[in-house]
């Protein structure tokens, strides 16, 4: 067993991807697939793609994309998993991920420490059929104080400094359902892909590859980057080795985010990286800006005037995550 950080291991990838050609479209949304001949046409709100082959990570949304090329139909329900998170003054409470029986909805709620010395508490399983329902609720919390406290006494719940809940892709097949569907070749599914399956990634990841590069003939490139630079966590780092961070750039001796202890050099490398950041939610996942236990109370301003100088945008276009979430408009 093992405990990472799903944000950190998904941007990682993307990054390690880009720098090896990958080409990303962001803010496009796929609103059909369909099979012609031996290509697919994926209809986009930017256009028609046209391609060989096709990979159906949708999450909540995989049944509807791979029913639209098979009639060997799957059904995918969106299951609700709510969190509470504690300060870091928890994050010892255990040293270990403490987990009970599992249930018939999963691993059933746990009590375990992050990577970031926070304190994690959950996660629910509710059925739902809204695919995009993230509320929290009161009941939600409750049964996360009641059932955590069977297993671990005296948790400072007074401590919760916010709640989250994220949405699991339950197949009715029980289990992953991977690689291509009997009448739909060169569509490949990873769907399904509920607990354990951020776990489950990297080898499912690699699983796929292999079969597309075998009915495709590709080969794996010579020059392939098999690294990537990490992001600097001034934190982490030794009295000497951010002296020297801050003489070779001042930036990272400005800190803007006091709960995690995070420079203004951090976030305009969050911004300026492969695949930067391009909103407050984008910067708050690269490096924490924000995620402490003021919950981006003290920082926010600071943090949307960095944005907005490094995009060269006004203020009043700086969104939380997409557009529609803007922090600040005019009426």
């Amino acid at each position: 067993g093992g405990i990472v950080c799903p944000f950190e291991l998904t941007l990682a990838m993307a990054e390690n991807a880009w720098e090896n050609g990958v080409e990303f479209c962001f803010q496009t949304e796929v609103s059909h697939v369909q099979k012609e001949n031996d290509y697919y046409r994926v209809q986009t709100s930017k256009g028609c793609l046209t391609t060989k082959y096709v990979v159906n990570a949708a999450g909540v949304y995989g049944d509807v994309f791979h029913n639209m090329v098979s009639e060997n139909k799957i059904k995918i329900t969106p299951r609700r998993g709510t969190y509470c998170l504690l300060d870091k003054m928890a994050g010892r409470y255990v040293d270990k991920t403490i987990f009970q029986l599992p249930e018939k909805k999963g691993k059933g709620i746990l009590v375990t420490p992050t990577v970031h010395g926070n304190l994690l508490l959950g996660p629910t399983a509710t059925d739902l059929t809204d695919p995009e329902d993230v509320s929290t609720s009161a009941a939600e919390i409750d049964e996360i104080k009641k059932r955590t406290s069977m297993s671990v006494k005296n948790i400072p719940y007074s401590m919760v400094i916010t709640s989250f809940a994220g949405l699991r892709a339950c197949s009715d097949r029980g289990d992953f359902i991977l690689g291509e569907p009997k009448d739909a070749s060169g569509f490949f599914d990873a769907a399904g892909m509920e607990s354990p399956g951020l776990t489950s990634a990297p080898a499912v990841g690699a699983y796929l590859a292999e079969q597309i590069a075998q009915v495709s003939g590709a080969k794996k490139k010579e020059d392939f980057k098999g690294t990537r630079k990490a992001i600097v966590q001034l934190a982490k780092l030794s009295f000497k080795e951010r002296a020297d961070k801050i003489r070779e750039n001042p930036a990272y001796g400005a800190i803007v985010c006091r709960c995690e202890e995070i420079s203004e050099g951090e976030i305009r490398d969050a911004i300026n990286r492969p695949l930067g950041a391009v909103s407050m939610d984008g910067i708050k996942r690269r490096v924490r800006a924000g995620m402490g236990r003021c919950q981006a109370g003290f920082c926010t301003a600071r943090v949307m005037e960095i944005l907005a100088e490094e995009k060269g945008i006004p203020l009043d276009h700086v969104c939380k995550n997409s557009k529609g979430s803007e922090l600040i408009w005019e009426e």
